[in-house]
C-alpha cells in the first residue's frame, strides 16, 4: 500500500489550497482594524490631558505640533465635536475592514471546508478494501464531520487572529510603557500567570477531548448500525435492547463532555478573577499615581483601555492553546485517514480475460490471522462453468476478492490466460469480471439507476438484464416500476428482489468472467431454476463462476470445486463427486434426502421472459 506522509502542516496547507489568499487579507484587515484600536484610548488622553486640562507635559512633541495646527487647546476645547468625529470616522473604518474581515475570513473557511472533505473522500474512495473492512463507517463520519468542524473552528477562529493579537500586544505594550513603567509592571506580572496556567490546562483538555471524540465514534456508529438495520432490530424485538445500548453510551459520552466542560469552567473562571485582579491592582495603583501627580487623568483612563486590549489577547492566547489541544487531537484523527495506504496496482496491462484463470500455490489469511486459503492450486478453463462448495469459513469468497483484487495474496500468484493479474490494470480487471456478492448492496437511488450503476446503458438494456434475472415481473407490479426509489441499502426490496437486482447489474455490465457469489441464496428453488436456465442462454464463451451452498444450483456446472478449510477437498462433475462418495456427496444426500428430483419443466416465472 503507498503511505500517505502528511504531517499536520502539509495537511492544513493542503486544505488551504485555493483559499489562502482570502485568509491573508482578511489578516491584513484584521491588522488594520487592530491598528484603530491602538489609536483611540490616544484620542481620549488628548481630549481628557490636552483639551479638558491643558496639560502637554506628558504628549510627544509631534502630537503638540499637530495639535496646535489645529489651532491648539484654545480651539480644540471649544470645539470637542472634532474628537468625536475622528473618533466616528475611525470607527466607520473599522467597521468596513471588519466586515471584509468576516466576510473573507468566512468565504475562506467554506473554500477550505470544501478542500478538506473532497479531499478526504477521494482518499477514503481510494482506501483498500481491508482498510475498510478494520475500521467502523460511524467512526470514519464522524472523523469527516465533528472532526473536520473542530480544525475548521481553530482555523478560522483562533489561527488568523494571531496577527491582530500580536498587534495588539506590542502596540499596547509600547503605549503602556511611554505612560507609565510602574503600571506598566502589573501588568506584565500577571501575564506568565496567565500563559502558565494556560499551559497548564492545555495538557488536561487535550487528554479529556480525545476521550470525547472517541466516545462521539463509537455512538455515531451504533446510532449508524440501527439507522441502516431498523429491520434487523424489529423483526427481532431488540428495541429496548438497542435503546438501552444507546443510552449507556451516550451517558459515557455525555459524563466525558461534562468532564471537559468542568475543566474548562476552572479554566475561564480562574482567568476571569485573575483579569478582575489585574484590573482592580490598575485602578487603584493608578489612582494613587494620580493623586501624587506622578500620572494624568487622561493617561490614566488610555491605560486601562489599553490593559483591557491586552488581557483579551493574553487570554485568546491562551484559549489558542487550548483549541490548539483539542484541533490537534481531530488533526490526527484526520491525519490517520489521510496517511493510511491507498491500494497501490502497478499493473497497467489490459489483456483478453476470456483465458484460463489459474490459482498458483496460493495462500492467505485476514489481518495476519489463521490462514483462509493455504497452498491452494486451481484452474478454471476459460469459457467454462466451474461451481465452488464448502462449509461457511472454507475460504470460497475469499477467492473471488482474490481474484478481483480486493485482497492480494500472501504467498503464490493468480494468472488469467498467462498474465499475472498483478500486472493486469486494477480499473481493467474490475471492469472485465463481473461479481454478485453474498451480501448485494443496493443505494438510494432509483432501481434502474441501481441496476445500470456499472456502465451507462439504456432502458432496454436495464430491462433485458433484469428479464434475464426474473426481476422483470415483479418490477411490473410496482406504481413507478424502474423508476421506484430503491430504500438505504435496498430497505424496500425483499432479499430476494435485491439479489436478482444485482445480478442484473452484473448482466448489463457483461464482462467476460461472472461470478455469483452465493447470490441465489434467498430466492426459492424454482426461480434458482429458471435463473439458472436463462443465465446459461447467455454465458457462451464466459467464464462463469458459481458459488453456493446449495448443490442444486451447482450440479450442472462443467467441474465442482469442494473447498474444506482452504484447500480443495474434491473437484469434478456432479456424477463423479456423487460416486466418490465424499463430502459433496454427504451434503447432496443432506439437501436432497428424496433422491434425484425430475428435471424442471417451463415454469410461470418464465413467462417473465421478454
Amino acid at each position: 500500500m503507498k503511505e500517505g506522509k502528511y504531517t499536520k502542516t502539509s495537511m492544513l496547507m493542503r486544505f488551504l489550497d485555493g483559499s489562502l489568499h482570502f485568509f491573508v487579507i482578511s489578516i491584513i484587515a484584521s491588522a488594520v482594524v487592530a491598528g484603530i484600536d491602538m489609536v483611540t484610548p490616544q484620542i481620549i488622553r488628548i481630549v481628557v490631558d490636552y483639551c479638558l486640562m491643558g496639560d502637554t507635559g506628558t504628549l510627544p512633541a509631534f502630537v503638540v505640533s499637530a495639535l496646535e495646527a489645529f489651532g491648539g487647546r484654545a480651539v480644540l476645547s471649544e470645539k470637542l465635536w472634532i474628537a468625536a468625529a475622528a473618533v466616528a470616522v475611525l470607527a466607520a473604518v473599522s467597521a468596513v475592514f471588519r466586515y471584509l474581515n468576516t466576510y473573507l475570513n468566512t468565504k475562506g473557511t467554506e473554500r477550505m471546508v470544501k478542500t478538506a472533505r473532497d479531499l478526504l473522500y477521494e482518499h477514503i474512495e481510494s482506501l483498500p478494501f481491508s482498510w475498510h473492512s478494520d475500521n467502523q463507517t460511524g467512526d470514519i463520519i464522524q472523523r469527516c464531520t465533528s472532526d473536520m468542524q473542530t480544525v475548521r473552528e481553530f482555523v478560522s477562529e483562533q489561527l488568523v487572529q494571531v496577527i491582530r493579537i500580536v498587534i495588539l500586544i506590542v502596540f499596547s505594550v509600547v503605549f503602556m510603557l511611554l505612560m507609565s513603567v510602574r503600571l506598566s509592571v502589573v501588568v506584565f506580572l500577571s501575564v506568565p500567570v496567565l500563559v502558565g496556567y494556560s499551559y497548564y490546562f492545555y495538557f488536561k483538555i487535550g487528554h479529556l477531548f480525545l476521550e470525547c471524540d472517541e466516545n462521539e465514534g463509537v455512538l455515531s456508529t451504533i446510532a449508524q448500525e440501527n439507522l441502516t438495520g431498523v429491520r434487523v432490530v424489529r423483526a427481532f424485538g431488540r428495541e429496548e435492547y438497542e435503546r438501552e445500548r444507546f443510552r449507556k453510551q451516550n451517558h459515557k459520552y455525555t459524563d466525558a463532555w461534562m468532564s471537559l466542560c468542568r475543566i474548562l469552567s476552572v479554566y475561564w473562571a480562574s482567568g476571569d478573577l485573575l483579569m478582575f485582579v489585574q484590573i482592580m491592582l490598575i485602578v487603584v495603583i493608578g489612582t494613587v499615581l494620580c493623586v501624587h501627580g506622578q500620572l494624568t487623568a487622561g493617561a490614566l483612563i488610555a491605560f486601562v483601555s489599553y490593559n483591557n486590549q491586552l488581557i483579551w489577547p493574553v487570554r485568546r492566547l491562551g484559549r489558542m492553546l487550548s483549541e490548539m489541544s483539542k484541533a490537534g487531537v481531530s488533526m490526527d484523527r484526520l491525519l490517520y485517514i489521510l496517511n493510511s495506504g491507498e491500494e497501490t496496482w502497478e499493473g497497467t496491462a489490459e489483456p483478453d480475460m476470456h483465458g484460463d484463470i489459474v490459482f498458483h500455490d496460493v495462500s492467505f489469511g485476514y489481518n495476519e490471522s489463521k490462514e483462509i486459503i493455504r497452498d491452494l492450486s486451481l484452474t478454471i478453463p476459460g469459457g467454462s462453468t466451474v461451481g465452488v462448495l464448502g462449509m461457511t469459513g472454507s475460504g470460497k469468497s475469499t477467492l473471488m476478492y482474490l481474484l478481483n483484487g480486493l485482497y492480494t495474496p500472501d504467498a503464490g500468484r493468480i494468472t488469467i490466460g498467462g498474465n499475472d493479474i498483478r500486472d493486469i490494470s486494477l480499473p481493467w480487471l474490475r471492469k472485465n469480471i463481473g461479481i454478485v456478492l453474498q451480501e448485494p448492496f443496493l443505494f438510494s437511488r432509483t432501481l434502474e439507476e441501481n441496476i445500470a450503476l456499472a456502465v451507462e446503458t439504456d432502458h432496454e438494456n436495464v430491462r433485458r438484464a433484469a428479464g434475464i434475472a426474473a426481476l422483470d415481473d415483479s418490477v411490473s407490479r410496482f406504481a413507478k416500476g424502474y423508476d421506484t426509489m430503491v430504500g438505504e441499502r435496498g430497505v424496500t426490496l425483499s432479499g430476494g428482489q435485491k439479489q436478482r437486482a444485482a445480478i442484473a447489474r452484473m448482466l448489463v455490465q457483461d464482462p467476460p468472467v461472472m461470478i455469483f457469489d452465493d447470490s441465489l441464496s434467498a430466492v426459492d428453488a424454482e426461480t434458482d431454476a429458471v435463473i439458472r436456465k436463462r443465465l446459461s442462454w447467455i454465458m457462451g464463451g464466459r467464464t462463469v463462476i458459481l458459488i453456493s451452498h446449495r448443490i442444486s444450483t451447482l450440479k450442472d456446472a462443467d467441474r465442482i470445486v469442494v473447498l474444506d478449510e482452504g484447500r480443495i477437498a474434491e473437484s469434478g462433475t456432479h456424477e463423479e463427486l456423487l460416486r466418490a462418495g465424499g463430502l459433496y456427496s454427504r451434503i447432496w444426500s443432506i439437501q436432497n434426502p428424496e433422491g434425484e428430483p425430475a428435471a424442471a419443466g417451463r415454469t410461470a416465472a418464465e413467462g417473465g421472459l421478454s
